[in-house]
């Protein structure tokens, strides 16, 4: 029978794909893929592969037993069958096929083999789809399907997905309709009729509140209903006698016409019967005839009459969404705002769905037994599949992110239900911390010391941070992908204030053995007592060592015998009963931080007795591998300086020898060339040694470091005491160099602008990673930005915003551990209160349940005896004692309350009603705090935070007038709230997930070559591989992605820089969507994304749509940051140029005075970048006709150019030229004040040499031109390159950009940093 595998499968809600149906047919027909829309340049040696993979793919015909009886899809040979499967089912003809198989020529298909291996397949070949019979799963899964087809599956409800899961804002900015439509003409209409009075950018307020409307998606018509009801009816399952007949389901439908209809899923088909709620009689109802079909679909549309129109209509609702927008995610998270509607939290929202509770038995069966996986066996076997052929192995890396997407999806949904209490231990007689779980064949244990491993180490918080650490070291381990070496699939959730790892069980780790027989194989046994040696491991481990930079060294237990080991002791090895090695505890790869651990960690006295210097809550500071990585790059190039050196020495001496015989014999060059009969002339023997000379042997290389110094090892003989010595000082050594490089590289590279500035806590975290430097180092970063560099001031104030919101979260981590579920939402609601509302209520009181407090009597409530002068000290003490850090003394009064409570919400997981959170008490007006999270008042109506493109004419607005936002609505029913927050307004709480996840090095493999082509100049070859990558990316990933996005996020910018404007712009659109669903609507990508997105629009002439996610991401952005962010810069100074691009003289010169003014402020009033844009404002003040003010910037811009560059710069020669030809005009119309056409003549040569340069948004941690391909960008912002003859060619067409004559590009353009 037809096997349903490769066609809908899903576990929990899921499909089992790697790819969705839908995403694969994206990916099929691309067109940018295959060159259709002549958008992408290739290169010529590489037509006759594109000619091979075009000759790959063709058209088959599909003959179905039904109409429209034939349809023709496009199949490629190095497809699978089951990618035809979904080819088929998701076109709209072929909706009700799921139980089919498939033949040719007579002989049916394997549904799962290649296209390939099938015989005689070619183009024009003729397929046979034959109906199966049924089996149960099969037709649970056909009725799953439906429901979903149909649209009458409503929406789930389950731990994992919280409010809005997954939520994409794009289609309410953008008004960009699909890859087929570019750039649609309306919208170059709409960017037309832009005025000074309507456009998106107008009523922006720069020091105005933030908007929380922005992140609100808008009042959606629901979608055509077809049905009224579909669900599973109450005489299932079929009786004994029935179920012989063939009877597998019975199914209650409820039309839109009232009929009720109870139907026999048979393994022929559907039938409707003669049953009624209260009657059974489930065979077929004759009269007036009977009615059955193959389909359930086709059922029902026999059965309704109304069925066929609103099915149409809902088809067509659903193909006006960007399917991107759309699709269910597969091999991803999703992502949960932080911040929802109160209509999306109300209990209004939430619809009644019958088979919402029936679709685990639809799903799992009656055993509930069909969803259960053996995970490890699962994850293990896909590792081991072959990766000869590059099609082996995308198929095998296909294969592993679903299975480890589909693993981490059912362990955060099992890790939920332990932490709320609904798993029972297999230990119960343990303590808590001490208790472990199974759960759907996975194994959990809490991120606690239970059973006192860690008692030395620190404890709980010890033991938080090595399961933490263990995660990064899985994942980094599986990143190796070493044949022979098993991981276990790893995740760590951090949920209700506990920390649980959840990992496939391991074969074997729990079986008894003899008592003189060690639990482990390899490593440590019981901490470093006892140690198990094992030479099967050595091969393996050896393998992860050297790529991790590990030392072999020796260890010695607690009897002084020596054993050498190939990783810390810390690391086991245990061989598994399926006979595979599997490497276990990972969280010690990397030696301590001693340089941290010396001055603010004591050893031998319990916490609360330690003295404040010296009370770091733990031991585990260990080194990031970044850093490691850092460290060895540095190693070994003092190695190959060295090794030069020394060879061009040694060359020197030969030198004189060689050249008296050179003509007359052959003079071997080192192995590599032989000079013969004089044939090379002097010049090119030294053009041969120097290549000679630039290549060192590094195999005697060698930087590797031990990672048990400093942890209790004792040397034994003099020589293995000199060695520990020796791995000591290079664990130092590296320690030196964070703290005197590359902490002090950041800070340099922060304060001068070099790189992108982080906009909060998450991207600032993720730069000191990269960088190699630890979180606990926050405070010394805050300590090192004093208050002399303005940047460095924005820096501390963000550092301090995250130590202070991490210290929060590890306060109400611990009040919430020992709380019952139920009590959580008033413990955290208390906490904020006590935190951020301080000020509106200075002694809060906690919103206890007394019915609840009588149940669980056992509870910790010591939450409800905090107070904000008490919880204000916590946070202080936790600050200086996990960051070294002293807050000062008004640090309170000083946070941002706003992006505070967003970092707090992400790291607890905490969904919060869009309200207005009233910190302060308000006396007659808001005050200013209140106002950065209010939803203010603007001059127009709008839609996340401004209209679809900004337009909204005064009638639409009296016509709306009566119309109040969901944010408004549930403001004005709580005008003076006693307390800032209520248990009320936590709607949600999502769990945290850290995952082990290998990135697919196939696709890693092509990035890297094609950026590395691109950093060479060889533009061709780079795109070439960058496309590679992108489609092995959607192959492996599937489209939704993180990964994926940021792929289309930088080939994106390298089409702009090609000046292939439309594919810049579609893919910028899907790095948009992607990244808010899977990374966040609010992320500093997200942010990034929509201000290139805005760019690259602009390029191509749709200013309009520009204009508008501009102003989202402005938008977003002081939601996240606030105002005026050290790299607003750059975009304020683009929105002036694309409303100059507009002939909006006066706005454009607002935001070059703003943007002025913020460089006035982050780098002073004389630097180079102060001047460039005070040349502009000059400019921009003269096109406003502000003449006196145009002269005086102007001036100033070349008094700095003057003293900073000299008199010879041709910046200051061409402000000076400008400042005489402004300063003479400007007398000149002073003179002839009334002769209106002379100055609008004159006015003409003050157009400035700007008006269409933009400049791409630096990526956070990185420099503007990184991820170009080491191309300077051909529109960056500093001054124009044009000659004044272009300049009046522009000028005579009224500053209209569709009418400038085209320029010779330059290859490398001058590019300005602000």
């Amino acid at each position: 029978m037809g096997s349903e595998a490769g066609d809908v499968k899903r576990v929990n809600g899921h499909q089992e794909a790697g790819n969705s149906q839908a995403e694969n047919q994206l990916i099929a027909n691309k067109s940018w893929h295959n060159g259709e829309k002549g958008s992408i340049v290739k290169p010529a040696d590489a037509e006759t592969k594109e000619e091979q993979s075009v000759e790959n793919v063709f058209q088959v015909t599909i003959h179905l037993p039904h109409q429209p009886y034939k349809i023709q899809v496009p199949v490629s040979t190095q497809g699978q069958v089951q990618d035809l499967r979904s080819s088929i089912v998701e076109q709209p003809g072929t909706f009700q096929y799921t139980c089919f198989h498939l033949e040719h020529n007579g002989q049916r298909i394997n549904d799962f083999t290649e296209l390939s291996d099938v015989r005689g397949l070619s183009a024009g070949s003729e397929i046979k789809l034959i109906e199966d019979p049924y089996t149960e799963r099969e037709a649970r899964m056909h009725v799953v399907r439906i429901r979903e087809i149909i649209g009458a599956a409503g929406d789930r409800t389950d731990a994992l997905n919280g409010v809005d899961a997954s939520l994409s804002l794009h289609e309410t900015v953008s008004s960009w309709i699909g890859p087929d439509a570019g750039s649609a003409p309306k919208q170059k209409t709409a960017t037309s009729k832009l005025t000074a009075d309507a456009n998106p950018l107008v009523g922006f307020d720069f020091n105005g509140p933030a908007l929380l409307r922005t992140l609100l998606p808008p009042n959606q018509e629901s979608s055509p209903k077809t049905i009224k009801t579909l669900s599973v009816a109450p005489w299932n399952p079929p009786p004994p006698p029935y179920r012989q007949r063939g009877h597998l389901l019975y199914i209650q439908l409820t039309t839109l016409e009232g009929e009720q209809f109870q139907i026999t899923s048979h393994v022929s088909g559907f039938f409707v019967n003669k049953s009624s709620n209260s009657k059974f009689d489930p065979m077929p109802k004759a009269a007036p005839r009977i009615l059955m079909a193959h389909s359930l679909l086709t059922l029902i549309q026999s059965l309704s009459h109304s069925f066929g129109d609103s099915f149409n209509k809902l088809l067509e609702a659903n193909n006006k969404r960007d399917p991107l927008a759309s699709f269910q995610l597969t091999s991803a998270l999703p992502s949960n705002p932080w911040l929802v509607s109160a209509r999306s939290s109300s209990a209004a929202a939430h619809q009644p769905d019958l088979t919402r509770t029936q679709e685990t038995y639809l799903l799992s069966g009656v055993d509930n037994t069909e969803t259960l996986r053996d995970w490890n066996e699962e994850i293990q076997s896909t590792r081991e599949l072959p990766r000869e052929t590059v099609q082996d192995r995308v198929f095998r890396e296909r294969l592993i992110a679903k299975i480890f997407a589909e693993f981490n999806d059912a362990a955060t949904r099992g890790a939920v239900l332990v932490a709320r209490g609904e798993v029972a231990p297999l230990n119960p007689t343990e303590s808590k911390d001490a208790q472990i779980f199974v759960y759907n064949n996975i194994f959990y244990s809490f991120g606690a010391d239970g059973v006192g491993t860690f008692t030395s180490e620190g404890g709980h918080e010890a033991a938080r941070v090595a399961v933490g650490k263990d995660v990064a070291g899985v994942k980094s381990v599986n990143q190796l992908d070493i044949p022979g070496l098993a991981t276990p699939g790893t995740i760590i959730v951090d949920y209700l204030g506990r920390r649980l790892v959840a990992q496939s069980i391991v074969p074997g780790i729990f079986k008894q053995r003899e008592p003189d027989e060690p639990q482990v194989d390899y490593g440590g046994v019981e901490g470093k007592d006892v140690v198990a040696d094992n030479d099967v491991f050595v091969p393996t481990f050896s393998q992860v060592s050297k790529a991790l930079k590990v030392k072999k060294h020796p260890v010695w237990d607690k009897e002084g015998e020596k054993h050498v080991l190939e990783g810390s002791v810390e690391t086991k090895g245990l061989l598994g009963t399926d006979g595979r090695k599997y490497i276990l505890d990972l969280y010690r790869l990397t030696p301590l931080d001693i340089s941290w651990l010396d001055p603010y960690w004591s050893d031998g006295m319990c916490h609360s007795q330690k003295p404040k210097e010296r009370n770091y809550p733990h031991r585990m500071s260990v080194f990031r591998s970044e850093l490691v990585d850092t460290y060895w790059r540095v190693k070994m190039s003092d190695y190959v300086k060295a090794e030069l050196e020394k060879k061009n020495k040694n060359e020197t001496l030969e030198d004189g020898a060689e050249n008296s015989e050179f003509s007359n014999r052959s003079i071997p060059g080192n192995g590599d060339a032989t000079h013969t009969n004089g044939a090379s002339g002097p010049e090119e023997r030294n053009d041969e040694s120097t290549k000679d000379g630039g290549r060192i042997d590094i195999s005697a290389f060698s930087c590797s470091l031990n990672p048990d110094v400093f942890c209790g090892q004792y040397p034994q003989r003099a020589e293995e005491k000199e060695e520990w010595e020796n791995d000591e000082r290079e664990v130092r050594a590296v320690a030196d160099h964070l703290h005197a490089k590359i902490i002090p590289e950041l800070m340099h590279d922060l304060k001068e602008g070099e790189v992108g500035f982080p906009m909060d806590g998450q991207s600032l975290s993720r730069l000191m990673h990269k960088r190699g430097i630890n979180i606990r180092y926050l405070g010394k970063l805050a300590s090192l930005s004093g208050t002399s560099s303005p940047r460095l001031q924005a820096l501390r104030a963000l550092a301090e915003q995250e130590m202070v919101a991490r210290a929060f979260k590890h306060v109400a981590n611990r009040y919430l551990k020992d709380l019952p579920p139920a009590m959580a939402t008033c413990c955290l609601a208390h906490l904020l209160n006590c935190f951020l509302g301080r000020d509106l209520n200075s002694r809060p009181k906690p919103q206890l349940n007394e019915d609840l407090q009588y149940i669980y009597k056992d509870a910790d409530y010591s939450f409800a005896d905090v107070t904000p002068q008490s919880l204000q000290a916590e946070i202080e003490a936790q600050t200086q004692m996990r960051y070294r850090y002293t807050l000062e003394d008004s640090w309170s009064s000083n946070i941002r309350s706003a992006q505070l409570q967003r970092e707090i919400a992400l790291k607890l997981g905490l969904q919060l009603v869009a309200k207005d959170y009233q910190y302060r008490m308000a006396a007659g007006s808001r005050s200013e705090d209140t106002d950065h999270l209010t939803n203010g008042t603007t001059t127009q109506p709008m839609v996340n935070g401004h209209s679809a493109i900004g337009i909204v004419s005064k009638k639409k607005k009296k016509r709306n007038g009566g119309e109040t936002s969901p944010l408004s609505a549930s403001a004005s029913t709580v005008p003076d709230p006693a307390s800032t927050f209520s248990a009320d307004d936590i709607v949600n709480i999502v769990p945290v997930v850290k995952e082990s996840n290998p990135k697919s090095v196939l696709a890693e493999e092509a990035l890297e070559a094609g950026r590395i082509s691109m950093y060479q100049n060889q533009r061709e070859l780079g795109q070439e591989l960058l496309l590679e990558s992108l489609s092995l990316h959607e192959q492996i990933y599937g489209i939704l992605h993180p990964e994926v996005a940021r792929v289309y996020h930088q080939l994106a910018m390298l089409y702009y820089n090609m000046d292939e404007k439309d594919a810049a712009v579609e893919l910028a659109h899907k790095a948009v969507v992607i990244s808010e669903r899977t990374i966040g609507i609010d992320s500093d990508e997200t942010i990034l994304s929509y201000l290139n997105l805005s760019l690259f629009e602009h390029a191509n002439h749709n200013t309009a749509v520009a204009l508008a996610c501009m102003r989202h991401a402005l938008e977003l952005w002081k939601i996240i940051y606030g105002s005026n962010h050290p790299d607003c810069i750059t975009t304020f100074n683009n929105a002036a140029v694309m409303l100059q691009h507009l002939n909006l003289f006066h706005q454009s010169r607002v935001w070059f005075e703003k943007s002025h003014a913020i460089s006035e402020q982050m780098s002073g009033k004389d630097s180079v970048n102060t001047a460039t844009l005070a040349f502009q404002l000059a400019q921009s003040l003269a096109l406003d006709q502000d003449h006196k003010g145009a002269v005086n910037r102007m001036r100033e811009a070349y008094s700095i150019f003057h003293h900073k560059l000299g008199a010879e710069d041709r910046n200051t020669k061409e402000a000076d030229s400008w400042l005489n030809q402004l300063t003479v005009n400007a007398v000149s119309i002073a003179k002839h004040a009334k002769d209106v056409q002379a100055q609008r003549i004159r006015r003409a040569l003050f157009t400035p040499r700007v008006t269409l340069r933009t400049q791409p948004q630096a990526p956070v941690g990185r420099s503007s031109t990184e991820g170009m391909g080491g191309q300077t960008s051909r529109v960056s912002g500093g001054l124009d390159n044009r000659s004044i003859d272009e300049l009046m060619r522009y000028i005579e067409s009224n500053g209209d950009a569709t009418k400038k004559t085209p320029t010779k590009k330059r290859k490398n353009p001058r590019s300005r940093r602000t």
